[in-house]
C-alpha cells in the first residue's frame, strides 16, 4: 500500500520543517523529524478536507495540539495544496508573515485553531467534536465528518488534557480520534523527570479506546490504528505512536533537538542520512502528484457528494442550515415587557432574559461547570447533551472550567453555534488562559460569571472575587460587562449574542436588586448617566460605579444632595464599550471640567483612575474578603451610602493637599 514515494513524501515533510527552521534560526525541528509520518499517513488516507474550499462545513477537522510542531504543519498545509506557499515557509517565524511560530487560526489557511499553549487544543478538539454530534443531530446526512488531534507528551502533562479527556470519555465522543507523539521527551529532559503513569490505563479509566504503534515510522501500522480507531464509534480514540524525538539527526532522542535549530554541520549530516540532494524548500514532483492523487482527490470527492446533498434540501431545511453554518449575526425582537420583576437577581434576570432569546435562537446552547442551578444557565425544555440526546442544548461540562472554556472555544471554531458556559467569577482564573485564546481567535464566546462580589457573604474570601473582574478587563479584544439591574443585564446579553468578532463576559450578581428606573439604558454603550443633578442645580461632581455599586451610589446621591452637593451617577457597564465610543459621547457622560469624582466598585480599584483623573478616587477592595451576612461585610469594608458619601466629601481635603503641593 505504502511505496518509496510515500518514503519520499516523509522526508520532504521533514525537510520542508527542518528548513524553515533553520531559515528563520528558530522553531522546534524535534517534532516535526519524528511525527511526520503518523502525520502524512493521516493526510493521504484519512483527513477528508478541500484546499480549493478549504472552510468546507463537513471537513475533517485537524488540530496540532502541540503547537511548537507548526513547522509541520505548515510543510503539510503546502504539500496539500492549502494557501501557504514556498515564499510563506520561507519566512516561517518573521514578523508580519503568515507562517507565525505557533499556529494561528485565521492567519494560516487550514489552521482550524489557534495552538500552542500545551493541552489547549485537545480540549478545543473536544468541542468541536461535541458540535459534531450536536450538529449532525439537528441537521441529519450533512454534519458527519472526524476531529482529529496531535498531541505530545507536553499535552497530556497538562491538567486540561485529564479534564479534556473526562469529558469527551464520559460524552463518548467516538468523532474524536488523538494521535499521541510518544517520544519520552520534553524540553528539560527525559520525560520520566516529571511524567509516568499508564497512558493505556489512564484511556481505560477515561472510557477511551486505546491503541499503541511500537514504531512510529511503519506506515502500514498507523493506517491500521487509524483504520480501526475510526470503526470505534461509542468512545473517543487514542493512539500512541511510540517515536523518536529529531528523529535522523544529531542529538536525535534527547531534549538538545527539541526546541532549537540545527547546526550548519548537523543540518547537513540530516540531509545525507535522508538522502536528500534537492535544495531547501523544494520537493520531488512525485510527492506532490501523490498528494494530488490521494488527499486532494478524496477531499474534492467528498465536498462534491456533501454539495449534492444539500442541494437536495427543502427550502425551509436549507434556510436553517444556512443560517447555522453561516453565523450570520441573528436580528433579536424586544423582549416583552413584563418579563423582568421590579427586583431580579442579576443571576436570575440572566435566566429569563437568556431563555427568552434562546426561544429566537436555536443555534444558541452551553452549560455550566457544576453550577447551572446557582449560576441560572439552564434552557429550559432542553434535555442534557449526550449520546442519547444530542440535540440536548444543555452541556454538564463538570467541574472543569478550563476544559469547558477550551471546549467552548472548539464549538465556536467549528461553526454553526452561539455557545456559553459559566461558573462563579472568582472561579474565572481557572479558564483565563481559554478566556485569552477565545480572545485571539476573535470568536463569540459567551462566559457567564456569577456571584460577583464580596456581597455573597457567607462563603467568604475564598469564593468573594476581588481581583478577578479586573484581571478579565485587560484581556484585548474580549468585553466584559458587569450590568445593575434586570434591564441592564437583557441589553448585555443582546451585546454578546449580537458580537461576532471575540468573546463577552457577563458579570451577574447573586443578591437581588432594583431596577434602575432607566427606560432604556445605554449599556451597548459601556456607560451613561443613570442620574443627572437637579435642573438647574450646579454639577459638583460625578460618582461612576458598575453591578450593584450603582444602586449604593444613588443612594449616597441623595445623601450628597442633603448636604447642597449634587452629582450624577454613571452605570460603566463596560469599559471596552464605552472606550469604543466618541470623544463627545464620553465628553458627555465625563465631562472634562466635572474633575471632583468617585468610582466605586467591590473589586481591586485598578484600572478606575483613567476615569476618575487625578482629582479622583477609587473606593474598591484592598484586601480579600471575609466571611459573614452580606449585610455586615458591606458594612466592614465600608460599601454603604453614608461612607461613599463622606469619601465623595473628603476629595476636598485631598485636593486642598494637592493645590498645597504645587506651589
Amino acid at each position: 500500500m505504502f511505496d518509496t514515494i510515500d518514503e519520499q513524501a516523509v522526508t520532504a515533510i521533514r525537510m520542508l520543517s527542518v528548513a524553515q527552521i533553520q531559515a528563520a534560526n528558530s522553531g522546534h525541528p524535534g517534532l516535526p523529524l519524528g511525527a511526520a509520518p503518523m502525520a502524512y499517513v493521516l493526510y493521504r488516507n484519512h483527513l477528508n478536507v478541500t484546499p480549493k474550499a478549504s472552510h468546507w462545513f463537513n471537513r475533517d477537522r485537524f488540530i496540532l495540539s502541540a503547537g511548537h510542531g507548526s513547522a509541520m504543519l505548515y510543510a503539510l498545509q503546502h504539500l496539500a495544496g492549502f494557501a501557504v506557499s514556498q515564499d510563506d515557509l520561507r519566512h516561517f517565524r518573521q514578523f508580519g508573515s503568515r507562517t507565525p511560530g505557533h499556529p494561528e487560526y485565521g492567519l494560516v489557511d487550514g489552521v482550524e485553531a489557534t495552538t500552542g499553549p500545551l493541552g489547549q487544543g485537545l480540549g478545543m478538539a473536544v468541542g468541536m467534536a461535541m458540535a459534531q454530534r450536536h450538529l449532525a443531530a439537528r441537521f441529519p446526512g450533512l454534519v458527519d465528518h472526524y476531529t482529529f488531534v496531535l498531541a505530545g507528551d507536553g499535552d497530556l502533562m497538562e491538567g486540561i488534557s485529564h479534564e479534556a479527556m473526562g469529558l469527551a470519555g464520559h460524552q463518548q465522543l467516538g468523532k474524536l480520534i488523538v494521535l499521541y507523539d510518544s517520544n519520552d521527551v520534553s524540553l528539560d529532559g527525559n520525560k520520566d523527570r516529571a511524567f509516568g503513569g499508564d497512558v493505556a490505563a489512564r484511556c481505560a479509566g477515561c472510557g477511551w479506546d486505546y491503541t499503541r504503534v511500537a514504531d512510529g515510522n511503519e506506515l502500514a501500522a498507523i493506517d491500521a490504528a487509524l483504520t480501526a480507531a475510526k470503526a470505534v464509534t461509542d468512545r473517543p480514540s487514542l493512539i500512541e505512536v511510540r517515536t523518536v524525538l529529531g528523529f535522523g539527526a544529531q542529538g536525535q532522542g534527547t531534549n538538545a533537538v527539541h526546541g532549537k535549530p540545527l547546526s550548519e554541520a548537523a543540518f547537513a549530516q540530516l540531509k545525507q542520512t535522508f538522502h536528500w540532494e534537492l535544495p531547501d524548500f523544494s520537493v520531488p514532483k512525485a510527492v506532490h502528484e501523490r498528494f494530488a492523487e490521494t488527499l486532494i482527490a478524496r477531499g474534492e470527492a467528498h465536498h462534491h457528494a456533501w454539495q449534492k446533498r444539500v442541494a437536495q434540501l427543502t427550502p425551509a431545511a436549507s434556510a436553517a442550515f444556512a443560517r447555522a453554518i453561516g453565523g450570520l449575526q441573528p436580528h433579536l425582537a424586544p423582549l416583552p415587557a413584563d418579563l423582568l420583576p421590579e427586583k431580579v437577581s442579576g443571576r436570575d434576570a440572566g435566566q429569563l432574559v437568556m431563555n427568552a432569546f434562546a426561544q429566537e435562537l436555536p443555534d444558541l446552547w452551553g452549560g455550566a461547570a457544576d453550577l447551572a442551578s446557582s449560576t441560572k444557565t439552564v434552557i429550559n425544555d432542553s434535555p442534557l447533551f449526550s449520546q442519547t440526546h444530542p440535540e440536548g442544548r444543555n452541556v454538564a461540562f463538570g467541574v472543569r472550567e478550563f476544559a469547558m472554556g477550551a471546549a467552548l472555544n472548539g464549538m465556536a471554531l467549528h461553526g454553526g453555534s452561539r455557545v456559553f458556559g459559566s461558573t462563579f467569577l472568582v472561579f474565572s482564573d481557572y479558564l483565563k488562559p481559554a478566556i485569552r485564546l477565545a480572545a485571539m481567535q476573535h470568536l463569540p464566546v459567551t462566559f457567564v460569571f456569577t456571584h460577583d462580589s464580596i456581597a455573597v457573604g457567607e462563603d467568604g474570601p475564598t469564593h468573594e472575587p476581588i481581583e478577578q473582574l479586573m484581571m478579565l478587563r485587560t484581556i484585548p479584544n474580549t468585553v466584559v460587562l458587569r450590568p445593575a439591574d434586570g434591564p441592564e443585564v437583557a441589553a448585555a446579553w443582546r451585546v454578546a449574542l449580537t458580537r461576532s468578532n471575540g468573546p463577552t463576559v457577563l458579570v451577574l450578581s447573586r443578591q437581588a436588586l432594583p431596577q434602575l428606573s432607566v427606560q432604556v439604558p445605554d449599556v451597548e454603550r459601556g456607560a451613561y448617566i443613570v442620574r443627572g443633578v437637579p435642573a438647574g442645580k450646579r454639577q459638583d461632581g460625578i460618582l461612576l460605579a458598575s453591578g450593584s455599586e450603582v444602586h449604593l451610589a444613588m443612594q449616597a446621591q441623595q445623601e450628597l444632595a442633603k448636604s447642597g452637593r449634587f452629582v450624577s451617577v454613571v452605570s460603566m457597564a463596560s469599559f471596552e464599550l464605552f472606550a469604543q465610543q466618541s470623544a463627545a459621547y464620553q465628553q458627555m457622560v465625563l465631562p472634562a471640567n466635572v474633575t471632583r469624582r468617585l468610582a466605586i466598585e467591590m473589586g481591586s480599584p485598578l484600572g478606575w483612575e483613567r476615569f476618575v483623573g487625578l482629582d479622583g478616587a477609587v473606593l474598591g477592595m484592598e484586601s480579600f474578603g471575609a466571611s459573614g451576612t452580606p449585610e455586615r461585610v458591606l458594612a466592614h469594608f465600608g460599601f454603604t451610602p453614608q461612607n461613599v458619601a463622606d469619601r465623595y466629601l473628603a476629595l476636598d481635603s485631598a485636593a486642598v493637599l494637592r493645590t498645597m503641593s504645587r506651589r
